[in-house]
């Protein structure tokens, strides 16, 4: 069980690698996008409807 975790593990750590290298830029956009949706969505539910 645990050397399942181990290899599944390594290899989410691998892809991490190369998504990181191949498409870093377009990775950061992503997480910037979501970070704002999220933002939108706390500052709008605390407004009266």
């Amino acid at each position: 069980m645990l050397q399942t975790i181990a290899i599944v593990l390594f290899v989410l750590w691998l892809l991490g690698i190369v998504t990181g290298t191949l498409l870093g830029g377009f990775i950061y956009i992503l997480l910037v996008a979501a970070v704002i949706m999220i933002l939108v969505r706390i500052i709008q539910g605390r407004r009266p409807v």
